[in-house]
């Protein structure tokens, strides 16, 4: 791998650790654009990009999910019977996600991406409303039904699925540090079956890079992997510091121009 690819996956590591802890956003958001930035300079498998980035993010998401489930459960932060009853469907979709994705057209990946983008933008430009419970829990087999929902989506576009499972579980009222433990927890499911099914999506097609195995590119995970782990508490303590609000709202104008950037390139 060339010197400066090593640096670029670094770099992307640390900025997605550093944002995830400093804004709550999830890795995801950052990794995929930048890896598709990266893999598209670097000539890293042209017809491929968008599949490539968004297997690779799942697959990163597998140890930072991990270490935070660890980081919250300390702290009594997880509803494991939430997460035990979300995670069938949570699987299921996300196999589902990952077949699809499979079949979407490269530029429409991007652009299904760049919707996702847009709305993460505009929920940070928005001021936070304070969340009030409004519906009931479901049973078991409502929370089948919407972990296979937040699994498909977390899938198709990469990310551990904080800002879908967050708000469903606050708005039940679940309190809001035991929303983020469990949405914490529910990512590595989503992240473990997203990563095994765009793995096996991609098996055997033509023009992918060597060290990949379907679509995740191996040295890009490790490398973001390490210089993720030490700036995500470092972005936690940040935010104790630094006007956030202001930070936020202007990391939501970055988000929607780089949306705009994915849907028309």
């Amino acid at each position: 791998m060339p010197f400066p690819e090593l640096v670029s996956y670094l770099l992307i590591g640390a900025l997605s650790g550093l944002l995830a802890g400093l804004f709550g956003v999830g890795g995801g958001a950052i990794m995929v654009p930048a890896l598709i930035l990266v893999f598209t300079h670097g000539e890293l498998a042209q017809d491929w990009i968008p599949h490539l980035a968004v297997g690779t993010s799942l697959a990163t998401i597998i140890g930072t999910g991990a270490a935070s489930t660890l980081a919250h459960h300390r702290r009594a932060g997880v509803r494991w019977d939430l997460f035990v009853s979300l995670t069938p469907g949570i699987v299921l979709g996300a196999w589902a996600g990952a077949a699809f994705a499979a079949q979407i057209p490269d530029l429409w990946l991007k652009r299904l991406f760049a919707v996702f983008l847009a709305f993460v933008g505009a929920r940070m430009l928005l001021p936070v409303a304070r969340s009030v419970p409004t519906r009931v829990m479901p049973g078991r087999l409502g929370l089948w039904g919407v972990g296979g929902g937040i699994g498909m989506l977390s899938a198709l576009v990469g990310i551990g699925g904080g800002t879908l499972t967050v708000p469903f579980l606050s708005n039940r009222g679940i309190d809001m540090r035991k929303a983020v433990g469990t949405s914490a927890a529910c990512g590595l499911p989503i992240a473990i079956a997203g990563t095994i099914g765009f793995i096996l999506a991609g098996l055997g097609r033509a023009g992918l890079p060597d060290l990949s195995s379907g679509f995740v590119y191996w040295p890009a995970v490790v490398a973001m992997l390490l210089a993720s782990m030490p700036t995500a508490p470092l972005g936690t303590r940040l935010a104790h510091a630094l006007p956030v609000q202001v930070l936020k709202r202007m990391f939501g104008v970055l988000l929607l121009l780089i949306a705009a950037k994915l849907a028309l390139g």
